[in-house]
């Protein structure tokens, strides 16, 4: 079975969905995805005019929505939409420019039926730019 798309499994779309492929999926466990800034994307033009950054609160989002991949195709949660609860240790360790492309991983931590725990990266080039602590709870979608 190969893997799902990102908008087969999150309700994110353009321009608020940042992951542009799953790449390793174990449902209910752990993802991993692609998002590739092409420098068209709508931030940049404001967040710097003159030196474009991706905002580190989006590289969190963006953490958080492969997590969603990752609770969505456990089947438990189908039909349900994970919500942030809280977002921990965040630290942001490179620049994100455009052209860049970031390696997105989460391994999700204690599970309920109302909530849990992921903890993330985003990786440029296999250096870390950004890690967080993700807290989560499940609603109905």
């Amino acid at each position: 079975m190969g893997l799902p798309h990102p908008t087969d499994v999150i309700a994110h779309r353009p321009p608020f969905l940042f992951v542009d492929e799953v790449v390793a999926l174990e449902p209910g466990v752990s993802a991993a995805g692609m998002w590739r800034l092409t420098g068209e994307e709508w931030f940049f033009g404001g967040h710097f005019p003159d030196r474009p950054t991706l905002p580190g609160v989006l590289m969190c989002e963006a953490i958080a929505q492969i997590g969603a991949i990752a609770v969505l195709t456990d089947e438990r949660f189908a039909g349900k939409l994970p919500l942030f609860g809280g977002l921990d240790r965040a630290r942001f360790r490179r620049q994100v420019v455009p052209g860049d492309q970031l390696r997105l991983e989460v391994e999700l931590g204690r599970m309920s039926a109302r909530a849990g725990k992921g903890s993330g990266r985003a990786l440029l080039a296999g250096a870390v730019a950004c890690s967080c602590d993700l807290l989560f709870v499940v609603v109905d979608a």
